[in-house]
């Protein structure tokens, strides 16, 4: 008899670290938010809303219909630039692709908190010298950036 295939599930901050590793990201970072879940998931899902103020190269997102599991999406950037993103939404998981872009965002419980994680890369044929000049140079910055405005943006809405 042969023994069935080992089997794991992973976390959707652990299925993004597989995600950043396999597309070679740019940006990947993560962090402890002092957050319950609920929150900031709730600010992080909240795409039309938040994004613009979480990625400073998007002005407005625009959700075609309403949000669903599966949705598309406009991007407008500050300096007229537009893409049109498939986006995938479930509970602790956002990945969001253009033509050119892929961005996502996941989160878990965490103690008391939120660890929350994020990626930004660029699709296609960009060679991976390029591609880790830009992890080295503005990846990781630019991803704790991200955590940091997620942080704060939580905050915000728990005072509204």
């Amino acid at each position: 008899m042969i023994s069935p295939w080992p089997a794991t599930e992973l976390d959707p901050v652990r299925r993004l670290r597989v995600l950043a590793a396999g597309l070679g990201a740019a940006m990947y970072a993560e962090d402890h938010i002092d957050a319950p879940f609920a929150e900031v998931w709730s600010m992080a899902s909240d795409l039309a809303h938040e994004l613009p103020h979480l990625v400073p190269t998007i002005k407005e997102f625009h959700v075609r219909g309403g949000l669903t599991d599966r949705s598309m999406a406009w991007a407008y950037g500050p300096l007229g630039h537009r893409a049109q993103f498939e986006v995938l939404l479930q509970p602790g998981w956002c990945v969001m692709q253009s033509a050119c872009v892929v961005g996502a965002m996941a989160a878990v419980p965490e103690g008391g908190g939120t660890r929350f994680a994020v990626l930004g890369t660029l699709r296609g044929h960009v060679p991976a010298p390029l591609r880790m000049v830009l992890a080295r140079s503005i990846g990781a910055s630019r991803g704790r950036k991200m955590i940091e405005r997620a942080r704060r943006r939580t905050a915000a809405r728990r005072t509204c």
